[in-house]
């Protein structure tokens, strides 16, 4: 049987472990499957790359999960609602939009106690997360250098603040929603702001996965727990597998397949 193609998207993505948890899961799982790489830097040639590829399925990671949902000819209630698309699935020519990133997360943080949640940062993965948070009972502000990427959330009904007009409270957990420390040394906001929060937080969770970023090393060194954007990518892709396969195996089977990727 001919193999369908997927992929991943983004700038960077040579880091990426989605190709081992896909491959994997189509290898065990016995469907004809292959899973890549595409390092796209312009998100407006999404739609093009994605059919001149010949590819059945995608997910899409920073900086284009917003250049993915305009690209999209259908959308399903969520994604249209949060205007952010991290997986697609062509199916009779069209273009299907899904956001897999926020319930994702959802099931990582699980973990962790308390409802009152603080983002660093307000880019596509955090337009989607913070709307399924508040869904499930949390309270969201979120925190952004600049004030024009607040405008969505304060347009949703979010506490929103910038550094300038912001004064540290006590939040139960800080996520960093950024890309400070996927490949420098930075953090998601000025060092002394979260100094000055940290030490309230029973948790601090970084979606970045696959390295102890400054964030989290700064939260370990005042005694913070921690946890890196393993679980959400792990949960999210078995949300994505689903739809590339049709819903044709169950949550449980698939995770049984791609949980032992982090291992390794």
């Amino acid at each position: 049987m001919e193999k369908r193609l997927f992929a991943i998207f983004g700038d960077p993505v040579a880091h990426s472990l989605s190709p081992l948890m896909h491959n994997r899961a189509f290898r065990k799982l016995g469907y004809p499957g292959c899973y890549g790489r595409y390092l796209l830097r312009d998100g407006a040639f999404l739609r093009e790359k994605f059919l001149s590829l010949g590819l059945e399925g995608i997910n899409v990671t920073v900086p284009h999960k917003e250049a993915a949902f305009r690209a999209c000819d259908e959308l399903d209630g969520f994604s249209r609602s949060v205007g952010v698309v991290n997986t697609v699935v062509k199916r009779e020519g069209k273009l299907h939009g899904y956001n897999t990133d926020a319930p994702g997360f959802l099931k990582a943080i699980e973990a962790f106690e308390g409802r009152e949640v603080l983002f660093l940062g307000a880019g596509g993965t955090a337009h989607a997360t913070a709307v399924i948070l508040r869904e499930a009972g949390y309270r969201v502000t979120i925190l952004n250098r600049s004030a024009q990427r607040l405008e969505y959330f304060e347009k949703k009904g979010f506490e929103v603040h910038t550094y300038g007009n912001f004064t540290p409270g006590r939040y139960d957990l800080i996520v960093n929603m950024t890309s400070a420390g996927l490949k420098d040394k930075q953090l998601p906001a000025p060092e002394e702001l979260l100094r000055a929060l940290l030490p309230g937080a029973k948790g601090a969770v970084d979606v970045i996965y696959g390295r102890r970023t400054p964030f989290l090393l700064l939260a370990e060194e005042m005694g913070i727990p921690t946890r890196d954007g393993s679980e959400m990518l792990l949960q999210q892709g078995i949300i994505a597998f689903e739809h590339f396969t049709d819903g044709r195996f169950s949550h449980e089977e698939i995770e049984r397949q791609m949980r032992p990727i982090f291992s390794l």
